[in-house]
């Protein structure tokens, strides 16, 4: 357009050349205003993809950092160099290795997914160590007595954490058609990997499992009754069942305790309990059962699965109930156990 104002512009009148102009300019400034911030375009392709809310939450704030990080200069303008510069800082900052990985990923879905372009090759980067720390583990007798100090919902949780190897968020985007009391079996949907898995129902929290489902069907009848009562479907399930949203099969075993509304389409809606609430609790029963170990929600997975190894349950059986890729993953817990002595015995034992 300036180039073409440029060759005529000796054929119009001064002021009509600036009236021209003017006009391209506010047409230039409606079309930058026009397009979506490239954060907006983050989340566009990150919701196209159906992937979940926290890893939007994740990718959008690594974003930002990574923007931040080089004086708020537009990645358009960037590459491979840039991105080896930030991943080294964050190496250099002492980050674990999954988070210089997420980092890692952020970028580049940023810039294969909404710039569309290759980022490049990293050939320089500092990369993290990954830790080689043997995960904590609670004996028989701690569970028992962490698991004494809950109550409620919390302790049907942190008994699923324990007695079917789920993991926290699994936990609690159980939907009540997961569960299945005749078959005593649980179906974990969309696991770390991406697949579904199935693990055992543990007949100990069957009955109150059973009594608080009726108080979720209660509190879902009375959402209904008042206009609400919709859940978050995954993978466009919501397009190919449209009335799925609203029926008690879909629901979450453990919904939050209020409504909310979902950022993602500004419709209310009763969420699954935040990860905190049994954070919180676990913390607070491993406090009261005076367990002198640094305790966490997956410590009770990690229990599920050296338990079951010390019970001579085969390797390959407790990596599908835990829903590991790799075997080699697996195997984390035959260190646990040899690291305590079970599988050598002392030379001072044989004097």
């Amino acid at each position: 357009m300036f180039c073409v104002l440029n060759h005529i512009s000796y054929l119009i009148h001064p002021a009509t050349q600036q009236g021209l102009l003017a006009m391209t300019r506010i047409q230039q400034y409606s079309q930058e205003q026009q397009k979506p911030k490239l954060l907006d375009q983050v989340r566009s392709a990150i919701r196209v993809r159906h992937y979940s809310i926290r890893t939007e939450e994740a990718y959008v704030q690594w974003v930002k950092r990574f923007i931040l990080y080089h004086n708020k200069r537009h990645p358009a303008d960037m590459g491979s160099r840039e991105i080896s510069e930030f991943l080294s800082h964050l190496a250099m900052q002492n980050v674990a290795a999954s988070t210089q990985n997420q980092a890692l990923s952020a970028i580049v879905f940023l810039y294969k997914a909404v710039l569309h372009r290759d980022p490049g090759e990293f050939t320089d980067v500092i990369w993290a160590k990954r830790s080689r720390k043997l995960p904590v583990v609670l004996t028989r007798n701690e569970v028992k007595l962490l698991l004494d100090k809950l109550n409620d919902e919390k302790w049907i949780m942190a008994n699923l954490l324990y007695g079917a190897g789920l993991r926290l968020m699994e936990c609690l985007r159980l939907r009540v058609k997961d569960v299945d009391f005749n078959y005593r079996q649980i179906i974990v949907r969309d696991d770390k990997g991406e697949k579904d898995r199935i693990t055992m129902l543990p007949n100990c929290i069957q009955e109150s499992l059973k009594e608080h489902l009726e108080k979720v069907k209660r509190i879902h009848k009375q959402d209904l009754a008042e206009g609400f009562g919709s859940v978050y479907l995954p993978h466009a399930l919501d397009r190919k069942y449209p009335q799925a949203h609203r029926q008690w099969i879909w629901q979450y075993v453990f919904p939050s305790v209020k409504r909310s509304i979902d950022p993602r389409t500004g419709v209310e809606r009763r969420h699954h309990l935040s990860e905190l609430v049994l954070q919180r609790a676990v913390k607070e029963a491993t406090s009261k059962s005076k367990i002198a170990k640094k305790v966490s929600c997956h410590t009770l997975r990690h229990s599920f699965a050296t338990h079951l190894l010390e019970a001579g349950y085969d390797i390959r059986t407790i990596q599908e109930l835990l829903g590991h890729k790799d075997v080699q993953t697996t195997m984390i817990y035959t260190h646990v156990l040899n690291s305590d002595g079970h599988g050598v015995q002392s030379p001072a034992d044989r004097l």
